[in-house]
């Protein structure tokens, strides 16, 4: 194992230990019920579905056939469900929630649904955008269904100019140390942004933005990319790139020619997004910002 896949395996395992803490997964019951994890969350898939057969349940759960058939007698024993054999093949079983079981599911559903707010209602409301759209990638990545991207772009709405704006100036103070003089010129940019010729887009995961890019009109030829940004808790899905490919088809079949692009050295990842979308460095200056000395770059592409 590579010291890099470690360190990795590390992240993942702290992230386990810290979040079975947060769940309450170590304690005797779940959500103050008498019951562990894995036969509460029978009594959650049985009261959604009213009545499940026993291969069903291990599908849904992932469960040991023995471990299952143990946790169903438990809660046949307390009298929260009942079994019967199928009327079609007398070979499956049938499980259903008795009434007492119905009764402790919609206890333990509203607990379940206290917790989730108690969680949500300790973050500022842009922690809580932050951690839904967390919890939508580390679904969409594990998932591994392959059916639909983890994140939809789609073109601007009412209000998502200024949410630009704000992300701009948010990260990159908190990233980069710039200022609000950054956060100005990114206004600026926007105020000149004409729909009638101009196009932006907005990535969203979890149904909340995520990242954004912009292409303008430079000249009759010639289009910028402008505004790329991409929230911490979306990177790593390609999202960048996605929308740089965005741009780049939406120039093309705008008909201009060429299309160029400023940023600045230190924003590494984007650079690279910008090479393997086949952008070249034409020039570079030095610059300043909030006091930082910076490398201001152009560069740009034929399409």
């Amino acid at each position: 194992m590579s010291s890099l896949t470690k360190a990795r395996v590390a992240e993942v395992r702290a992230f386990n230990r810290f979040y079975t803490k947060v769940i309450g997964v170590l304690q005797a019951g779940m959500l103050d019920s008498p019951y562990s994890l894995a036969e509460c969350r029978v009594l959650f898939e049985l009261g959604r579905a009213g009545r499940l057969e026993t291969g069903e349940l291990r599908a849904l759960l992932g469960l040991d056939a023995g471990y299952l058939s143990r946790i169903l007698t438990r809660l046949e024993g307390d009298g929260l469900i009942s079994r019967e054999r199928s009327a079609t093949d007398a070979r499956k079983q049938l499980v259903r929630l008795s009434a007492a079981g119905a009764e402790s599911y919609g206890r333990l559903d509203v607990r379940s649904d206290e917790e989730a707010e108690r969680l949500l209602t300790s973050l500022p409301e842009q922690g809580q955008q932050r951690l839904i759209a967390g919890m939508a990638t580390i679904r969409a990545l594990l998932e591994g269904t392959g059916e639909r991207e983890p994140y939809v772009i789609r073109p601007l709405r009412t209000g998502d100019l200024s949410w630009v704006v704000y992300r701009h100036g948010v990260l990159y103070s908190q990233e980069y140390g710039w200022g609000m003089d950054f956060e100005r010129l990114v206004a600026r940019i926007i105020g000149g942004y004409d729909p009638a010729r101009d196009m932006g887009w907005i990535a969203e995961v979890g149904g909340e933005p995520a990242g954004c890019v912009f292409c303008v009109r430079e000249d009759n030829t010639t289009a910028r990319l402008r505004l790329l940004l991409v929230e911490p808790s979306a990177r790593g899905l390609g999202l960048g790139g996605r929308l740089v490919d965005e741009c780049l088809r939406h120039a093309k079949a705008e008909g201009y020619k060429r299309i160029t692009l400023w940023t600045r050295d230190c924003l590494v990842s984007a650079l690279r997004i910008y090479q393997a979308a086949g952008f070249e460095r034409e020039s570079e200056h030095k610059g300043m910002e909030n006091g930082i000395e910076i490398n201001e770059q152009e560069w740009s592409r034929d399409l």
